[in-house]
């Protein structure tokens, strides 16, 4: 992915965290042992329903407020309050690091989901491919959080690599055994030429993203031309 897409790891946030967030975090418990706990007990259903409803609220409110957005409003979304969202999620790092997870293993499972039920393998890379897009749209402002966290930064990536670099390596794969993907690109580059749409799509209604990765993935359906050269790899 492109530098202004490319995700961020756990850990510190940056000097405009939560702090400087409009909504204050409620006073009394300590954060730090409540997050302790979740990770050494089961949760309860009722605690696991909430924090699956924060995720998925937290996602959609991403998308078209950014990483930056109030607190306030992710917890409406999803139908808790403010302290419900702070016992969870100590920091607005640990919310947008779990979404990032949460989102992550959503578009892995997907992959062989849709190969199983799509008319095809090519229909399949592009549902799948689509599914990304919309991934890549809960990203936005995301390196903001951990401003001079390098490091820490690239841990997610590696993760994001890990993941989903196998699943569109089986779809393309699948394609070209069933004869509907002829170009000789890699999962990794297609990523990021998706990747770099996303991240450059500019604010403009006239121009839908969705549209020319659509075109984009059409083409491997063609072989490429010999001026090109060897793009495999």
């Amino acid at each position: 992915m492109t530098s202004a897409a490319t995700p961020p790891t756990p850990g510190r946030a940056s000097g405009s965290g939560d702090h400087a967030d409009p909504d204050a975090r409620p006073a009394g418990g300590s954060p730090g042992s409540d997050l302790g706990s979740r990770t050494t007990a089961p949760l309860r259903r009722d605690v696991a329903r909430n924090q699956g409803a924060l995720l998925e609220a937290a996602a959609r409110v991403f998308t078209t407020s950014g990483v930056g957005a109030p607190v306030r409003e992710i917890a409406a979304a999803a139908g808790v309050g403010v302290a419900t969202l702070y016992r969870h999620f100590p920091t607005r790092a640990d919310l947008v690091v779990a979404v990032y997870r949460h989102q992550i293993e959503e578009c892995a499972a997907a992959g062989p989901s849709l190969l199983a039920s799509a008319p095809g393998p090519f229909e399949a890379t592009l549902s799948w491919v689509h599914l990304f897009v919309d991934f890549l749209g809960t990203k936005h402002g995301l390196s903001r959080v951990w401003e001079g966290d390098a490091e820490e930064f690239g841990a997610l990536h590696a993760l994001f690599v890990e993941r989903l670099v196998p699943v569109l390596t089986d779809l393309l794969d699948a394609g070209r055994a069933a004869g509907e993907v002829v170009a000789p690109i890699s999962a990794y580059r297609l990523l990021r030429a998706v990747g770099d749409l996303v991240a450059w799509s500019p604010q403009d209604p006239d121009y839908d993203v969705r549209e020319v990765v659509t075109l984009l993935v059409s083409g491997l359906r063609q072989a490429q031309p010999d001026r090109l050269g060897d793009t495999a790899g």
